[in-house]
């Protein structure tokens, strides 16, 4: 610049604005949630009238322990949810929501008492179960601040929470209405049981593990076959009932006297429990004879077995026989089986006191298969559904079922041999939770010669999820919910019986999101059992219930059925919680004068956990002020494991007492992994702690990484992957305080409409309309990625790199032209828009960016709607045009690139390229743009000779050269482009259009 010119700078219409580049997350956040609190955002939203119900019903965390980074995912979903569609229109309410009952909670309050040297037992129940009502208080105080942090809205001030006294009563009310509809009832099963928690679990409170099991292949002996009057044991045979034998299957008889039957199982534990020995009907089998044996071997030469073809090399092999130490003597019939009975291998030991003399039944059944094992399976019907069910249907459960083992997992005191032995130890010792019941059990069999071989495998086994213990199918009396049962209530739109209500909601009430959830848990109800209701524990809502004293469970008078006993108890539970059910004289006071409390025992196991959280749509949806018109909600939305979790046992439950499921959408979302797709683990110092993003980074990089993942599919979290997401947030960031600085000066009387502006703002306008419904389609979808990522290219690609690219010139340097009035008009759309949109998603950074323009001392961007788009913004017409310019304009770049890198010119505004346009039709579009702006050079020429054969080509964009030409002129001081004209005007230095702008400057 020449001593003569002046400094324009002060001259030019640059953005201004105090919006920070840093944002500051982590220290600025906590005021605006104190201000949103202070404001009462989320009640003066309620107060908006005329707006159609939109819920999404809270599945409850549980009430212990800090949050970790599955809740932050979780939560901010379902805040997302809520969020948008108040923002379309809706009124959207959410409660959040805590589960207070069950065995963790009350086993910490059990190690607080053993750290005190008390003993839980010798406690007042009421007093135990206040320790856990306290318990649970805490962590629902921490958790509720924790969730805040992360900018989750809702009514914190009023969640519910399943121990509240209202909650307590409504459980117990939907829990005897099972107990009135004939759907409840008193069944002693094999269900999975914690020995280490003394309790019965659901498939919900189960995980899957590897563990190391022992595996034993036992021997029993045939003992006889049950033909007419013909035996095949040691002492009954005679010489006449071998002769009816031999005339009967001489061959068969010969041959499998004194064979065994081999069975695998991967329980030895369960052996003492043996009732039975199944095969299948569709097995080959056949008679092995050992011919040889190894010194280490516990087969003797001349031993028969019997074994399905398919897997008698591995048994042989197991139990260290080659192939030339045995043979096969012959093909043995499925339906030459009937009629055996066989030996148990501990029978007529020493000291067993005819425990195990009874002959064992031999039948086939329809689980057996010959892919593992030996083609034949031990059954323990009291440890084993498949074995349970068989004899059920048979009529044979009394011979078969044992009661061997006790609540802890020990076998009962007076069982030979292995009484006081216990399955499992009380606590995991190295790791191992290995007691001392598999060991006793092999070494017997040893003993006994009753083992082929033995081993070890490892296998995904059931584990507690609370005390990772694993666990154990166990017969004891329970009490079940029958799904199959009709339920006599009346409410049979969707059907007569809990399964096919369930079913039928499925696929005529629910949407699924992802898809795959409904078949996941429509597999899951067409194939589950009856749902085990009871717990023997003391934390929890009580099976409000009465038996008769000497009925038996099948009994029609078993159970007291009195709607004036359930009113009382319903009652007491409203003003005192569950707690009046253990109080004195509890029995009395709820019989009242209808029932001799003589004549009746009360019921004193607690509800299954999911049983509450399943009842949560009565209390909550049905309940509250703030819940549904009918009891359904919009939307439930957990993770994955929940289709066997909250979503199965609510759906069940809904579908016992209302007859239908308790939700229209059911959205489901994958697991937190690491950077490697590993589990995270505390051993594996992976972890990563929503508490500790928040403090590095701020809640929003939080939330910006759950709306930037697919959520359907596992999700990826680490330093690494963060570092993305502050990087994406920052670039963001950068768009929003442009146009910040740019409307620093807009007045509405510079407003201008849009068949009035240039044709890069109308096709900004077309942009808007298009994105307007990918936002809206996506946002009613849960496509929270879609939403986003057509939001952040929109705004960095059509935005930063173009739109504002293009129109900073005119912006900083037009004055008050109609084109920086129409720019400034597309910036002040584009501001809503973008804020609100994003305001789902970026609640602490779009409430900032909103304050920036309008502060107020009640105002929040989470108060607007989306605004609404004309549909006449679109021209797809425009759009296509505009789809060609981009093209061109991308070689042009691409082309001064080239000669930026090799030094040839610093800035673009210093060309002024030939563009050769083989089609006439685009060239004459480019014609009817100012080509030189919107490729940011000084001069352009545009024409439809051929290029020639130097000229730049991108092999993408056929049909266009670019030719490299310098600008002519002098640099104009405000601009600084390069024209000709510069030099020639009042104004020192400028050219035409910064002289007109300057016109009211003096001259120096």
């Amino acid at each position: 610049m020449s001593a003569e010119t002046p400094d324009y700078k002060t001259t030019l219409n640059l953005p201004k604005t105090d919006f920070p580049m840093r944002a500051g997350l982590p220290k600025r956040e906590p005021d605006w949630l104190a201000r949103w609190e202070r404001i009462g955002v989320y009640d003066r939203l309620r107060d908006k009238e005329g707006r159609s119900s939109f819920v999404l019903h809270d599945g409850p965390p549980y009430a212990n322990g800090h949050l970790h980074i599955g809740h932050a995912l979780n939560k901010t979903i379902k805040d997302m949810i809520v969020r948008s569609h108040q923002m379309m229109g809706h009124d959207s309410r959410y409660v959040p929501g805590w589960d207070c009952h069950g065995l963790p909670i009350e086993w910490k309050i059990e190690e607080q008492y053993r750290a005190k040297g008390l003993d839980k037992d010798a406690v007042d129940v009421v007093d135990f179960r206040q320790e856990c009502r306290k318990f649970a208080e805490g962590w629902v105080d921490i958790q509720r601040e924790e969730f805040k942090r992360l900018g989750i809205t809702g009514k914190w001030e009023d969640p519910y929470l399943t121990m509240d006294f209202h909650a307590e009563r409504v459980i117990a009310e939907e829990f005897m209405k099972f107990l009135m509809n004939g759907t409840l009832y008193q069944g002693s099963k094999p269900v999975m049981w914690s020995p280490v928690e003394e309790t019965a679990l659901a498939e919900a409170e189960v995980e899957y593990h590897d563990k190391e099991s022992p595996t034993v292949w036992v021997k029993f002996r045939v003992a006889r076959m049950d033909r007419p009057d013909v035996m095949l044991s040691d002492e009954e045979a005679t010489d006449e009932a071998r002769a009816a034998l031999a005339a009967a299957d001489a061959d068969l008889a010969r041959d499998i006297e004194g064979a065994h039957v081999v069975i695998w199982t991967t329980t030895p534990w369960t052996m003492p429990s043996n009732k039975a020995v199944v095969y299948g009907a569709g097995i080959s089998y056949g008679l092995y004879e050992v011919t040889g044996r190894p010194e280490e071997c516990w087969a003797d030469i001349g031993d028969r077995y019997i074994l399905a073809d398919s897997l008698a090399a591995d048994v042989m092999a197991r139990a260290r026989l080659d192939d030339t130490m045995y043979r096969r003597l012959r093909d043995v019939r499925p339906s030459q089986l009937e009629g055996i009975r066989l030996k148990h291998p501990l029978a007529g030991a020493e000291g067993a006191n005819g425990e195990w003399d009874d002959l064992r039944d031999f039948r086939a059944a329809d689980f057996v298969t010959d892919t593992e094992g030996t083609g034949f399976v031990h059954c323990a019907p009291s440890h084993g559904m498949e074995e349970y069910e068989l004899y059920r249907g048979l009529g044979m459960l009394e011979q078969v079922i044992t009661y061997n083992v006790m609540d802890d997992g020990s076998f009962r005191e007076d069982l030979p041999f292995f009484g006081g032995k216990r399955i499992l130890r009380a606590k995991a010792k190295n790791g191992s939770w290995e007691g001392d019941a598999n060991a006793a059990v092999i070494a017997k069999l040893i003993e006994v010669g009753g083992l082929l071989a033995r081993g070890r495998i490892k296998h995904s086994y059931p584990h507690s999820w609370r005390s990772k213990a694993p666990v154990i199918y166990r017969n004891t009396p329970q009490w079940f919910a029958a799904i199959d049962r009709a339920v006599g209530d009346g409410q049979d739109s969707y059907g007569t019986t809990i399964r096919q209500r369930a079913l039928t909601s499925i696929d005529e009430l629910v949407k699924w999101t992802p898809r795959t959830g409904r078949n996941r848990l429509h597999s899951m109800i067409e194939a589950r059992p009856d749902w085990v209701l009871s717990r023997q524990r003391a934390w929890g809502v009580p099976l409000t219930c009465f038996t008769r004293v000497g009925a038996l469970p099948t009994d029609a008078d078993f159970l007291l059925r009195d709607p004036r006993v359930n009113a009382r108890i319903a009652e007491a539970f409203e003003s005192e919680g569950a707690d009046a059910w253990y109080k004195p004289g509890a029995k009395e006071r709820f019989l009242g004068d209808d029932h001799d409390p003589a004549a009746y025992e009360q019921v004193f196991d607690i509800l299954d956990v999911w049983f509450d959280s399943g009842s949560t749509h009565a209390f909550v949806l049905r309940d509250r002020a703030d819940g549904t018109p009918d009891g359904i909600a919009d939307v439930y939305m957990e993770g994955t494991d929940q289709h066997r979790g909250w979503f199965h046992s609510s759906l069940l439950q809904a579908c016992g007492t209302l007859g239908r499921a308790p939700y229209r959408n059911v959205v489901t979302h994958g697991f937190t992994l690491d950077e490697k797709g590993n589990k995270m683990s505390k051993s594996l110092g992976n972890t990563i702690v929503p508490d500790e993003v928040v403090k590095q980074y701020g809640a929003d990089i939080l939330r910006l990484w759950v709306a930037q993942a697919d959520y359907s599919a596992d999700q990826r979290i680490g330093p690494e992957i963060l570092k993305g997401t502050a990087d994406s947030y920052r670039r963001l960031r950068n768009t929003l305080r442009f146009m910040l600085g740019s409307l620093g000066d807009f007045r509405e009387a510079d407003r201008v409409a849009p068949a009035d502006m240039p044709e890069l703002e109308r096709w900004v306008l077309h942009r808007l309309a298009e994105l307007d419904q990918r936002v809206q389609e996506g946002y009613r979808a849960f496509d929270f990625q879609g939403v986003f990522q057509a939001i952040f290219n929109f705004a960095t690609v059509d935005l930063s790199a173009f739109y504002f690219d293009i129109r900073k010139d005119a912006l900083y340097c037009d004055g008050e032209t109609k084109r920086a009035h129409a720019a400034r008009t597309v910036l002040d759309l584009l501001f809503h828009r973008l804020t609100t949109w994003l305001a789902p998603i970026l609640v602490f950074t779009m409430e900032e960016v909103w304050l920036e323009r309008f502060p107020g001392e009640d105002a929040s961007v989470h108060l607007q709607d989306f605004p609404q788009t004309p549909a006449s913004w679109r021209d797809e017409a425009l759009a296509a045009k505009w789809a060609a310019v981009r093209s061109v304009r991308r070689v042009v770049t691409a082309a001064l690139e080239v000669q930026r890198t090799a030094k040839v010119i610093g800035a673009s505004l210093e060309a002024a390229p030939v563009v050769h346009v083989e089609d006439p039709a685009t060239a004459a579009a480019l014609a009817s743009v100012s080509f030189e702006d919107i490729c940011i050079t000084s001069g352009i020429a545009v024409t439809t000779d051929p290029a020639p054969a130097e000229a730049y080509r991108l092999p993408d964009v056929p049909g266009i050269g670019v030719v490299f030409e310098m600008a002519d002129g002098e640099k104009c001081q405000r601009c600084w482009k390069i024209l000709p004209d510069v030099g020639t005007h009042r104004h020192p230095g400028t050219c035409a259009r910064c002289d007109a702008a300057l016109a009211t400057v003096p001259a120096e």
